[in-house]
């Protein structure tokens, strides 16, 4: 279990390391262009996912930061029931080191800091960090890892 919580600590660490720089760097709400279809920009995000519940009132923080805690506890048992299975834990490791990433922003500053933005011309895709990508991986690759199981089962 224990190379397994290595990948999900140096997402955290890169993670976190790559907030700190941004919000070191930039100013709030002020894009960088990078690309024609990617910015980097220092937005808050205090919901979830697309802001979800980001007006809600505070508590928000609270359930969030929860439910990021108990992930990472099932997760760790899922590391430990199947750490032989490298696909199926490097997706679950990703996921716990984006949740654990997204959960110390809202214990440190109340919400998550984001800085990612992808966009089309004026067709923007909310604004999200290194967490929410390693989380978005791990997802993709979970779903892999099914598939070739189901395949396998044939």
């Amino acid at each position: 279990m224990l190379p397994w919580l290595g990948v999900a600590l140096v997402v955290i660490l890169i993670d976190q390391l790559s907030k700190v720089a941004v919000m070191r760097t930039f100013e709030y709400g002020r894009p960088h262009w990078i690309t024609s279809f990617f910015n980097l920009v220092l937005v808050y995000n205090q919901g979830a996912a697309f802001s979800f519940l980001a007006a809600a009132g505070g508590w928000q923080r609270w359930v969030f930061t929860a439910l990021g805690l108990i992930a990472a506890v099932v997760i760790c048992y899922l590391l430990k029931r199947h750490a032989g299975q490298r696909l199926f834990c490097t997706a679950l490791a990703l996921i716990l080191g984006g949740a654990l990433g997204n959960v110390i922003d809202r214990a440190l500053y109340g919400r998550v800091v984001d800085f990612l933005d992808v966009h089309a011309g004026q067709l923007h895709w909310p604004v999200f960090n290194l967490a929410d990508s390693a989380i978005t991986v791990g997802a993709v690759l979970l779903v892999i890892d099914e598939l070739r199981r189901v395949r396998g089962a044939r």
